[in-house]
């Protein structure tokens, strides 16, 4: 393990229990371009990693009591379900279509970073909620899973930076809450992507080992802090970093 990618791999759990998503829109990146990993070993990799990671970070929202398990039970199942189908059928795209989609995607969760900021903060983020299980809302989660399923197979994102948005904007979650949420969702998510890809690309289990492990502090770390910074300014500084990471991927690619 290097210092640089010691480094990076705590950025990533950082973002992640911070806000709850954007760990493998990194994650695939940094392990192409700054470790060098193949690009579709990276993509399940990364899945592995953000699995991981995200269900560490779920069970510290757990203990602050800030995950709507209900919601996540009803998205979940169906994110599960495509991300496994959309990663078997991953191994047939060439990998230069799955970078170029993934960038497209990292930009398009921009927009939804900026889109989510718009609420006034407070200092003490409210997460009273109370779940509708009618006809509307258990169809609107359906189709978010499903929608964020079929990226995570094909792209290897886990969805977090489109899942936040969605369920602050369609579901009325409170920030926190629907950060918590996302990471119960992303490591059900991410794992299945992985379980979908497992046996048709190699896999460096060592490298998943030490990144995982190195990026579940930095998790923990994010989850600490976020209950102490403003969520939408960490948001858009987010956005600003996808465009970034985005706009770079498609150069190299």
């Amino acid at each position: 393990m290097t210092a640089l990618g010691a480094a990076l791999a705590l950025l990533v759990g950082f973002v992640l229990g911070l806000l709850g998503g954007g760990g493998s829109v990194l994650t695939v990146p940094i392990l192409i371009y700054a470790l060098h990993v193949p690009v579709k070993p990276a993509i399940a990799t990364g899945l592995c990693v953000v699995g991981v990671v995200a269900f560490i970070g779920f069970l510290s929202h757990v203990r602050q009591r800030t995950v709507a398990v209900r919601v996540a039970l009803i998205f979940g199942p169906f994110a599960v379900a495509t991300s496994y189908g959309a990663a078997r059928i991953a191994k047939h795209i060439p990998p230069h279509v799955q970078l170029v989609l993934f960038a497209l995607v990292g930009l398009a969760g921009s927009v939804m970073m900026f889109r989510g900021t718009f609420r006034k903060s407070s200092k003490t983020d409210v997460v009273a909620y109370e779940f509708t299980p009618d006809a509307r809302n258990v169809t609107m989660l359906a189709l978010q899973g499903v929608g964020v399923g079929l990226l995570t197979g094909l792209i290897g994102v886990g969805g977090g930076f489109l899942i936040v948005p969605a369920l602050v904007l369609f579901q009325k979650l409170p920030m926190r809450l629907a950060v918590g949420t996302s990471l119960l969702v992303i490591a059900m998510n991410a794992l299945s992507g992985f379980a979908g890809y497992a046996g048709t690309v190699p896999i460096d289990w060592n490298l998943v080992m030490w990144f995982a492990g190195t990026a579940a502090i930095g998790s923990i770390i994010g989850t600490l802090v976020s209950k102490r910074v403003p969520q939408q300014r960490l948001r858009q500084v987010f956005g600003v970093l996808l465009i970034a990471v985005s706009l770079y991927v498609l150069y190299r690619r």
